[in-house]
C-alpha cells in the first residue's frame, strides 16, 4: 500500500481492519479540497483491491473529523463547470466508499459538517464522541447553496425525508446525542471508549440503520413527495423567502422532482449545487461566513477565566443577560438597583455588568460604588446602549476599568455584542479579557470606539426615526414594515421600534439628536405621552394581545415600494458613512458586521455600503 501520501495516515490493526487517519496539511481543521479528494479516492480504491477486514475513517485533528469543503477557495468557483467538476468529484469519492464489499466507519470526534457529513453519511456506520464540541450538519444553506456530494439522497435514505429536511433545510448543527437520537449516528459515547466502540461496531457489523417502511415508500411516489414539498414549502416561506434565499427551495424542487431515482437525483443534486454556487447570494454569504470568523478571533474564550458574574439591574435586559449567562454555565447573580447599592455577590465576582435605566446620572453613581466593594481585577461593563463610556466613568478613580459590553437586542436571536472603549483612557489588556468574556458567552464581540449610541444603535435610529416619520406622513404601518422586511430586514422599523419600547426610542433618539443632526418625529413624543409604549404597554404602533399584533384589516398604498425601502435605509447609508469617518470601527467590513449580526441587515444584500438598492 503506498506511503506517499500527504494527507492521510494508514494502518492495519490486528482485526486487518484499515485505520485511514486524514490529516490535512498546513490546516487547523480538516477541509476537502481537490487533491485531498484525489487522495481518498485512491485509498478507496486500494482497500476495494486489498479487501480489509473493515475500514474506520477518522481524523488526526483536535478541531474535529471533517469541517467541510475549504471556503478559502469559494472564490474558483467562478464558474458553474468548475463547481459542477468539484461537487460531481465529491460525489464519486463518496460513492466509492459506498461501493465497498466490507464494513465501513467514521469515527467523529468535534466537528463533522457539510462535505464531511456527506463522506460519513456514505460509510455504513458512524460512532461520535459525546464531548460538547461534537456537532454535525449539513449547513450549506447558510452560504447559499445545499448538500453536493450526495448528501441530500444518503440523510433522506438514512433519517426518512422529515429529519433530513429539517437538517438539511434549517442547516443549524447538533450534537451527538441529538444525533443519536434521529438516527444519524449509531453510537454516542465518552471521548476514551471511542476508539474500542467503533472497532467494536465495525466488527459486529449490526444492521444498517433506515427510517421505517412507509417514509421509505413516501420518496418513491411522486404525488406523496409533492404534496409533502408543498407543506415544506409553505412552512418554510414563513421565514425565509424564496426570492432572497433560492438554496431550500432548490433542494426541495429537486427532491420533489427527482427523489424516487436515485440516480437522477445524485446528478440533479450536483448540478443545483453548481448553478447555485456562482449566485450573489451564495457569494455574499460565504462572504459574512467569513466575517463571523473575524469576529469570533477577536476574542478566544480559552483566555476567559471569570466564573462569577454579578449583574445590576432585574429587568428585562438584566434577566435576559442572567439566563444567558447560566446556560453557558456561569455562576449567576442579580440584584435590583438602589440607590444604596450593597450586596455580597459584588465582592465576590469576577464579572459586573450593569444593566439598569438609560440614565446617566445613574450610571455614574452606581459605578462609583460598585468600583468600592468589587475585587480590583473583576470587570466593571456597562449593557448601555446610548451613553458614552467615559462620561459614565468620569466619577471613577481608575475610569480606564469601565468598558462597554452592549448585548443587541434580542439578545436571543442577535449575536453581536459590542464592545465599547473609551479611545483616549482605557487599558488593553482588560479589553482583551472582555473580548474573551464575549467568546465565551458564546457570541460576537465587536470592539469600538465610544460614540453616542456606539454603532448599532447609532445606525438603527435613524432607520426607526425614519419609519416613524413616514407613518407620521400618512403611510400605514403596516406597508412601511413590510417593505422593509421585503427588503430583508428582519424586523421593520415601526414593529422594531415597537418590540424595544417607544419611550426607549425617545429617549435615545433625544440622546442622539443633542449630538447630531437626528429629529426626532413628534408622533413618538405623543404616543409616549399616551402611555402608548409598545408591546410591553399592549399598544404602540400596533395593538398587541400576548405579545402578537392583533391582525386589522389588510393596509393598502398604491405608492412607489421600492422608494420607499429607499427613503427608509437612506439615512442609515447616511450615518454608516459618517460612523466609518469617525473611525467609530476599524473599516466596512466590520460595519457590515454590526449590522448583519446586531442589526438584523439581510446577510444575503452583503453590504449596507454597496447594495444598489439602499
Amino acid at each position: 500500500m503506498p506511503t506517499s501520501y500527504r494527507h492521510l495516515h494508514l494502518a492495519t490493526d490486528s482485526h486487518q481492519v484499515l485505520w485511514v487517519t486524514l490529516e490535512v496539511q498546513g490546516e487547523v481543521s480538516n477541509l476537502l479540497t481537490s487533491d485531498v479528494l484525489d487522495e481518498l479516492q485512491h485509498v478507496a480504491n486500494v482497500a476495494r483491491a486489498q479487501r480489509p477486514r473493515g475500514l474506520i475513517l477518522t481524523s488526526g485533528k483536535a478541531s474535529g473529523f471533517i469541517a467541510g469543503i475549504d471556503l478559502k477557495r469559494f472564490s474558483e468557483f467562478n464558474t458553474s463547470a468548475t463547481a459542477l467538476a468539484f461537487s460531481t468529484q465529491g460525489q464519486r469519492v463518496c460513492q466509492l466508499f459506498a461501493d465497498l464489499p466490507f464494513p465501513t466507519l467514521a469515527l467523529i470526534d468535534g466537528f463533522c459538517v457539510g462535505g464531511g457529513l456527506e463522506l460519513a453519511l456514505a460509510l455504513k456506520y458512524r460512532v461520535a464522541s459525546n464531548r460538547p464540541a461534537t456537532r454535525l450538519g449539513l449547513p450549506e444553506v447558510k452560504l447559499g447553496i445545499h448538500p453536493g456530494f450526495g448528501g441530500s439522497v444518503r440523510s433522506i435514505a438514512t433519517l426518512g425525508i422529515f429529519k433530513a429536511m429539517k437538517l438539511m433545510l434549517s442547516g443549524e448543527l447538533i450534537s451527538a446525542a441529538q444525533a443519536r437520537a434521529i438516527g444519524l449516528v449509531d453510537a454516542c459515547v465518552d471521548p476514551e471508549q471511542l476508539r474500542d466502540t467503533a472497532l467494536h461496531t465495525l466488527l459486529k457489523a449490526p444492521r444498517y440503520r433506515r427510517p421505517p417502511w412507509y417514509l421509505r415508500i413516501l420518496n418513491v411516489f411522486t404525488p406523496a413527495r409533492q404534496l409533502i414539498g408543498l407543506k415544506l414549502r409553505h412552512d418554510l416561506a414563513q421565514h425565509t423567502p424564496e426570492a432572497h434565499y433560492p438554496a431550500p427551495y432548490a433542494l426541495l424542487q429537486l427532491w420533489e422532482t427527482h427523489g424516487g431515482n436515485r440516480n437522477a437525483m445524485f446528478a440533479a443534486e450536483a448540478a443545483s449545487v453548481a448553478a447555485l454556487v456562482t449566485s450573489p447570494t451564495a457569494q455574499q454569504l460565504v462572504r459574512v461566513f467569513f466575517l463571523q470568523n473575524r469576529l469570533k478571533a477577536l476574542g478566544n474564550p480559552a483566555n476567559c477565566s471569570a466564573q462569577r458574574v454579578h449583574i445590576v439591574g432585574a429587568g428585562t435586559m438584566g434577566s435576559d443577560i442572567a439566563a444567558w449567562c447560566t446556560q453557558r454555565g456561569l455562576q449567576v447573580s442579580v440584584q435590583d438597583h438602589t440607590a444604596d447599592t450593597h450586596d455580597a455577590n459584588i465582592a465576590t465576582a469576577d464579572v459586573i455588568i450593569e444593566a439598569i435605566t438609560e440614565n446617566r446620572a445613574a450610571k455614574q453613581q452606581l459605578f462609583i460604588a460598585l468600583e468600592r466593594q468589587a475585587k480590583p481585577d473583576a470587570l466593571l461593563l456597562s449593557n448601555t446602549s446610548s451613553i458614552p463610556i467615559e462620561d459614565i466613568a468620569s466619577g471613577l478613580r481608575e475610569p480606564q476599568r469601565l468598558i462597554g459590553l452592549h448585548f443587541c437586542s434580542p439578545l436571543f436571536n442577535m449575536p453581536l455584542v459590542e464592545i465599547a472603549y473609551d479611545a483616549h483612557a482605557y487599558d488593553h489588556s482588560l479589553l482583551l479579557r472582555v473580548l474573551a468574556f464575549a467568546r465565551r458567552l458564546d457570541k460576537l464581540p465587536l470592539p469600538l470606539q465610544s460614540s453616542p449610541g456606539f454603532l448599532v444603535t447609532r445606525l438603527l435610529m435613524p432607520y426607526l426615526l425614519e419609519g416613524i416619520r413616514l407613518q407620521q406622513q400618512g403611510i400605514p404601518a403596516a406597508i412601511i414594515d413590510q417593505a422593509a422586511r421585503d427588503f430583508g430586514m428582519q424586523l421593520g422599523p415601526l414593529e422594531f421600534a415597537d418590540t424595544i419600547g417607544l419611550d426607549v426610542c425617545q429617549h435615545i433618539g433625544d440622546t442622539l439628536a443633542r449630538k447630531s443632526q437626528l429629529d426626532v418625529p413628534l408622533t413618538l413624543y405623543h404616543k409616549v405621552k399616551a402611555g402608548k409604549l409598545g408591546k410591553k404597554s399592549g399598544e404602540g404602533f400596533y395593538r398587541y394581545r400576548n405579545g402578537k399584533i392583533l391582525q386589522t384589516e389588510r393596509a393598502t398604498w398604491n405608492g412607489n415600494l421600492a422608494l420607499l425601502q429607499s427613503k427608509l435605509l437612506a439615512p442609515l447609508r447616511q450615518e454608516a458613512r459618517e460612523c466609518l469617518a469617525q473611525k467609530i470601527v476599524e473599516d466596512a467590513d466590520l460595519l457590515d458586521a454590526a449590522m448583519i449580526f446586531g442589526a438584523g441587515f439581510p446577510a444575503f444584500r452583503g453590504s449596507i455600503m454597496h447594495d444598489p438598492q439602499v
